[in-house]
């Protein structure tokens, strides 16, 4: 374990950095699969996986082995100069995506915001001045001053005005409301095929489609944040894959680099065109370290037949937080895909959220009343089990008062 205990890291934190994520409950040390242990040697299941990005689990041996191999190796050089694993790394992405064309940085917003320039760029390429973007209402899409404006919820935005120009929100899966949004400067919509810090929204099942149908009416870019929904988490590969329907762009990031920082932002080749050198740039993006997590990661992911098997958990999951929420009132429903579920509650989740750290068990919530359960995708029936028993457990005790 760590050489400090919880509360001495505590302090240190507490004095030297800024506080932007308020008190927090345990330090966490050590990970191994669905395993955590915090500073003190308690050990904890994991449900919630660094908010999806360990999604299989911590410290999986093949990206240990690549990080190791790799930092002893090269850790950076810059984007001057070809990168082995990046090159590799595109070419694995390409070969499972609709996406032809990456552009490597560090995180989700990264992404989004290389998205967000891509579309604007593609219109000024074209002579177009097509530079509104619409969003939904209830997205979230990144904490920079760009993508916060795009991000449809305005509890993110407040206080960080004067705000990005050229962004029109909408409701979610409401395909009228975002017909009448489209104007003649409308260049691109971006959505997020299944709403994560929403709530876990997951939209009508031809939603999509229609959304597509209408991009293409109007000749607008359709962009899939998929920086949640990617890589395994709803039982497919990318969630765009449930309904069939090909975006322009793509962007990915959390579990991408298997804990690793990394995003990308993904195009066809057609629209990829427009950004050339000098256009847009990352120090860090892609650089030997994180490419070669990344390609050890999606590699595992591809080839340990997690995906289907992530897909029949999910389902074990739902359906017996289905049995649990007919017992009790206060669950209003179950909802989710694969293993990205939200359970929507008529009390605040942080009151559930923290119960279940007590009982030594890490969820997560989304919003105010959204337990969001987001286990490994290797994790096991038993603590599947555990888990649901527990949440039905908590519930009783708080419903005998």
């Amino acid at each position: 374990m760590g050489s400090s205990n919880t509360q001495q890291i505590k302090q240190l934190s507490d004095t030297y950095i800024m506080n932007t994520y308020g008190e927090r409950k345990i330090a966490l040390v050590k990970g191994s699969g669905t395993t955590v242990w915090d500073a003190d040697g308690v050990e904890y299941l994991d449900f919630f996986s660094g908010i999806s990005v360990n999604n299989l689990g911590h410290c999986h041996p093949a990206v240990v082995k690549a990080i190791q191999q790799q930092a002893a190796t090269l850790v950076h050089v810059s984007n001057l100069y070809y990168i082995e694993p990046q090159a590799r790394l595109a070419a694995l992405l390409s070969e499972h995506c609709f996406a032809k064309k990456w552009f490597f940085c560090n995180s989700g917003a990264e992404a989004n915001e290389a998205a967000i320039k891509l579309v604007r760029r593609y219109w000024h390429e074209k002579g177009e001045g097509k530079s509104g973007i619409v969003t939904m209402e209830g997205s979230f899409h990144g904490r920079t001053i760009v993508t916060v404006t795009a991000t449809g919820q305005e509890k993110y935005r407040r206080g960080f005005e004067p705000l990005a120009p050229g962004f029109t929100y909408v409701p979610f899966d409401d395909i009228k409301a975002l017909e009448n949004a489209i104007g003649e400067s409308t260049g691109g919509i971006m959505l997020e095929p299944i709403q994560g810090e929403g709530g876990v929204i997951v939209p009508s099942p031809d939603y999509l489609e229609k959304v597509r149908a209408l991009c293409d009416r109007h000749g607008i870019l359709l962009v899939f944040d998929e920086v949640q929904t990617g890589l395994g988490r709803t039982g497919k590969l990318f969630a765009y894959e449930h309904s069939g329907v090909t975006p322009d762009i793509i962007t990915l990031a959390k579990s991408l680099g298997g804990g690793v920082p990394i995003g990308a932002t993904g195009a066809t080749e057609e629209v990829a065109q427009s950004l050339v050198p000098g256009s847009h740039a990352s120090t860090f993006g892609g650089n030997p370290l994180a490419t070669a997590a990344a390609e050890a990661y999606l590699k595992a992911l591809l080839e340990e037949d997690v995906l289907d098997k992530a897909a029949g958990l999910g389902d074990l999951l739902m359906s017996k937080l289905s049995e649990v929420a007919a017992s009790h009132s206060s669950v209003k429903e179950v909802r989710g895909t694969g293993l990205m579920v939200g359970v929507e509650l008529d009390f605040p989740a942080a009151e559930i959220v923290q119960r279940f750290l007590e009982e030594r068990i890490i969820v997560g919530s989304a919003g105010q009343h959204v337990l969001r359960l987001y286990p490994a995708l290797v994790v096991a029936e038993d603590d599947i089990e555990r888990v649901v028993e527990t949440f039905d457990r908590l519930l009783k005790e708080r419903e005998d008062g």
